[in-house]
């Protein structure tokens, strides 16, 4: 990927907040990735800026606030002529995919999926129904949306190997069109290891997450319900805190100082909490992706305690940094065990630091991002050739979703 100053256009669905949610953090990597190569970047979203966003100007990037169903978008792109358009999540391709195709048809057009979002929503249905997921949950109006916002890119970056291969076997998706990429992190040294909390000086068990991602309310309820009173029963005097971005009235009701069930709220440094814990719980029954608060928890030593659906493509043939249990009596008979095991506990920190070290470097992963731009960069053309079926759908889809944003701004200016 050659620099020469290249621009690079990235549409958020809302702006990065890297200490509230993994998704966040994914942002910065991607950013700091096009800085690394030299690329002039602008940041563009629809949604408000809120408290705790990324200031991008103190980064050196530009940004800009964009509207939905508005022209003046047009004119913008046409202004900036980015070489790159990268794609935050499916809806946002959805919304301005195709005025980055109508006005700068050259540009490449890159999807950061995030998740996949049809099998998130699949398994949630499932776990609702009480009833084991099923393949065919999968085939969804969402994943009609989601597998045709990602043909329409010229590459999708996908997080998770299991939704690579998904998208491979039952949605039969090319694989020139994907390119796998996990999170990108500094490799774990012995200097941070030696800054690590020692476990003598660790306390308590810790559960992290943003509030407004399901997954995570439903992981602090089913600790609440089941796995905690297990805990609490064989460990009188331990206590769980429970931090999280956005916590609700709901969430909140859930504190119990008596049974050491503390709701803290939205954690100043994520990573000092969790690297003062001594056991991480993620009791989650339904998601997709990588899960961020079992990746920082590896980064700051603390071994963890998760299920089948949190630990998915995260460890590869590695040993997991603690246990992974998906029955609620072996999750809190676990935990209680890597809480009170010293030689387990240190066997699972490092775990981490292999895990880490072995399958997030930076370095690689930032190589191997750097050579599938490139090469379809270098061979546009003929990349698009090849994937005809986006460019039918790009001339199909893309003129629905056109001719519905046209109508509601029309609506919109007659209205206002």
């Amino acid at each position: 990927m050659s620099s020469n100053e290249l621009k690079v256009l990235i549409i958020g669905k809302v702006w990065p907040e890297p200490a509230s949610s993994a998704a966040g953090s994914r942002m910065m990597e991607l950013i700091d990735f096009f800085q690394s190569e030299g690329c002039e970047i602008t940041f563009a979203t629809a949604a408000s800026n809120k408290e705790f966003s990324v200031e991008l100007s103190d980064l050196g990037v530009q940004s800009a606030q964009i509207k939905l169903n508005n022209s003046s978008f047009d004119e913008f792109i046409r202004e900036l002529n980015p070489d790159i358009v990268l794609f935050d999540r499916f809806m946002t391709e959805e919304q301005f995919g195709w005025r980055v195709a109508e006005h700068c048809p050259k540009a490449l057009r890159v999807l950061d999926t995030e998740d996949l979002h049809c099998l998130r929503q699949a398994r949630q249905q499932a776990w609702k129904e009480r009833r084991e997921f099923s393949q065919s949950d999968l085939f969804s109006d969402t994943a009609k949306r989601e597998i045709a916002s990602l043909l329409r890119c010229d590459l999708s970056l996908m997080i998770s190997e299991y939704e690579m291969k998904l998208l491979k076997e039952v949605f039969r998706i090319d694989e020139s069109l994907l390119v796998h990429l996990p999170f990108m992190l500094d490799k774990i040294e012995e200097n941070t290891v030696n800054n690590w909390t020692p476990i003598n000086r660790r306390n308590h068990f810790i559960s992290i997450g943003n509030f407004l991602h399901e997954p995570n309310w439903n992981a602090v309820l089913y600790l609440k319900e089941e796995i905690w009173p297990l805990i609490r029963k064989q460990i009188p005097k331990a206590e769980l805190h429970i931090y999280g971005a956005y916590s609700s009235q709901k969430v909140e009701q859930l504190h119990n100082p008596t049974n050491g069930f503390l709701v803290k709220g939205r954690a100043e440094d994520a990573k000092e909490v969790v690297g003062n814990s001594r056991v991480l719980l993620a009791p989650l029954r339904f998601g997709a992706g990588l899960k961020g608060k079992l990746i920082e928890a590896m980064q700051c030593g603390t071994p963890s305690v998760t299920t089948s659906i949190g630990a998915e493509s995260m460890h590869g043939d590695l040993p997991w940094p603690g246990f992974i249990e998906d029955d609620p009596n072996l999750f809190a008979e676990k935990a209680i065990e890597l809480y009170q095991d010293d030689a387990k506990w240190l066997e699972a920190q490092e775990n981490g630091i292999q895990i880490i070290n072995q399958r997030y470097d930076k370095s690689d992963l930032r190589k191997h991002l750097k050579e599938g731009v490139s090469e379809v960069l270098g061979n546009l053309q003929a990349y698009r050739q090849h994937n005809f079926m986006g460019s039918i759908l790009q001339h199909h889809t893309a003129a629905s979703t056109k001719f519905m944003s046209k109508w509601i701004e029309e609506k919109n200016r007659i209205t206002d």
